[in-house]
Formats: structure tokens, sequence, C-alpha cells
């Protein structure tokens, strides 16, 4: 039987949380792995891919324990989408300044991705883009591919990393597009009239 009263306000989230830590961290690790790269000793290299590699980890753990813990904040929403970006942005900038990779696929996938960013924010008064079917792959194909690439390999399998950083960019760029359709859709529906009464 109900007593009338409202049901009490559920508490707080703390800002301080564990998800929000393990963002915060993430940030820090990336100029870290900046230094790493540009220090000459091999055994730098290897520190950088591990740093890249935990990092990458904690991407998928914050978020999983925000989510099941329930310790979603206005913060997180915020700065996870950015460390995320800023880890693969200085990786693929990195090895790019290296020689390692080409400059047009660090700038495509950079574009794609902050290209992607502003369009939620344009069309936000029209409803919100709703994560794209490959965006998880997406993230797989180049946290794998950045990795493959940062691990010292022998010359003849350095064609492991061209290979997979090409399904990388594909499936980066065919999200991208997805991303511009589903965009289009939304302002579509938005200035579509009505049935007359």
């Amino acid at each position: 039987m109900s007593t009338g009263e409202p049901a009490p306000a559920p508490p707080p989230v703390p800002l301080w949380n564990i998800a929000n830590i393990l963002t915060i961290t993430r940030l820090v690790m990336v100029p870290l792995f900046v230094v790493f790269m540009f220090l000459e000793h091999p055994a730098w290299r290897f520190a950088a891919f591990a740093v890249f590699v935990v990092a990458a980890i904690t991407d998928r753990v914050d978020g999983e324990i925000a989510r099941r813990r329930n310790l979603v904040t206005d913060f997180g929403k915020i700065a996870d989408p950015i460390a995320d970006k800023a880890l693969t942005g200085a990786a693929l900038v990195v090895l790019s300044l290296l020689g390692e990779l080409w400059w047009w696929v660090t700038i495509a996938i950079l574009v794609r991705e902050w290209g992607v960013t502003a369009l939620r924010f344009a069309v936000i008064r029209h409803g919100v883009i709703p994560a794209s079917r490959g965006g998880k792959l997406k993230t797989v194909l180049q946290v794998v591919a950045i990795s493959v690439y940062l691990f010292p390999l022998p010359e003849p399998l350095t064609v492991v990393a061209h290979v997979v950083m090409a399904a990388a960019l594909v499936v980066t760029l065919w999200t991208g597009g997805d991303y511009v359709v589903q965009a289009l859709r939304l302002r579509r529906r938005d200035h579509t009239p009505g049935p007359a009464a």
C-alpha cells in the first residue's frame, strides 16, 4: 500500500570513483607513452608497448565498472572518450613522426574520430546518434593494429602490421560514413512536417 511519500532519491555518484580514476590514469599514461617512444634504447619501446596495452585495457574496464556499479558521471561521459582518442591519436601521430606509419593513414583516422565527435554535438538537438554497429570492431582493430606496430617485430613480419592497420582504416571510415548517414536521417526526420490535422 502506497503511503503517498516520494521514494528517496538515489545517493549522488561521487566524482572520485574507481571508473573515473581509471579514466584519469589513462590520460596520464598518454604523455608517459609519448616520452617512452622517443627514448632510443630498445627496452623503452617495450615499455611504450606495455603502457599502451595497459591504457587500452583500462578503456574497456572503466566503462564496464561505471555501468555495473552505477558510477556513471557527467565527467566520465566527457573524459572517457577524450582519453580514448588522446591515446590512439598520440600513438598514431608518434608512429608517423618516427616514419613507421604513413601520415595519410593517421590523418584519415584522426579526421574521422574528431569529425564524428563534432557531428554528435552538432546534431544533438535533433537527437542522439546511437553507437555505430561496427564501433566496437573499429576500436578493437585500431588497438590491435597500433599494438602490432609498437611491438618491435622482425622486418619480414611488418607486413602483418600493415594488413591489420588497413583493416582498421577500412572499418574506421565505414563506421564514420554510417554516423554521417544517421546524422542526416535525424535532421531529415526533424524537418519533415507531420500529417495535417
